[in-house]
């Protein structure tokens, strides 16, 4: 992470956030579903021509991770503790061979943890887009983000009482 980076206290509500552009090849989608998801109309591209889909697609897997690397770039300055939950994750479009995807990140809502207060609790709606705009991944994420550090105060000194 850059020196500085954002905490809590700097991320704003309403704020959306787009990475920049990156195509996906055919290759690479073959490559992740026979290590990872090897369904014959993610890893075959001859089998895939019978599928609904007409031809090879990513898998959902494969999407989220995609979002994740795009992601990076626009939200890898936050000074995140860790993820707690995806809710709502769809993939109502798939990824094709040739797609160009860019990542969004919107700021829904934050509050500071009731449990620790050095972090906060901070919603975000991630979604993926290929070149069309058509949202091929999405989900709402919560998730744990440091407070701004505080320095430590020494109490006053005091003088003994006689």
């Amino acid at each position: 992470m850059p020196a500085g980076g954002r905490y809590y206290e700097d991320l704003v509500i309403g704020e959306v956030r787009e990475s920049s552009t990156r195509t996906v090849t055919l290759e690479e989608l073959v490559e992740f579903a026979a290590r990872y998801d090897p369904q014959y109309f993610h890893a075959d591209p001859i089998a895939a021509k019978q599928s609904i889909f007409g031809e090879v697609i990513a898998s959902g897997i494969h999407s989220a991770a995609l979002w994740r690397a795009l992601d990076h770039e626009i939200s890898g300055d936050i000074h995140w503790i860790c993820g707690v939950a995806w809710e709502d994750v769809r993939w109502p479009n798939p990824v094709r061979a040739g797609d160009c995807l860019r990542a969004r990140a919107e700021a829904l809502a934050k509050r500071p943890s009731g449990k620790d207060p050095r972090r906060g609790i901070v919603e975000y709606r991630y979604t993926l887009l290929n070149q069309r705009n058509d949202t091929v991944f999405t989900c709402r994420s919560i998730n744990l983000v440091a407070l701004k550090p505080t320095e430590a105060v020494s109490p006053p000194a005091t003088l003994p009482t006689q």
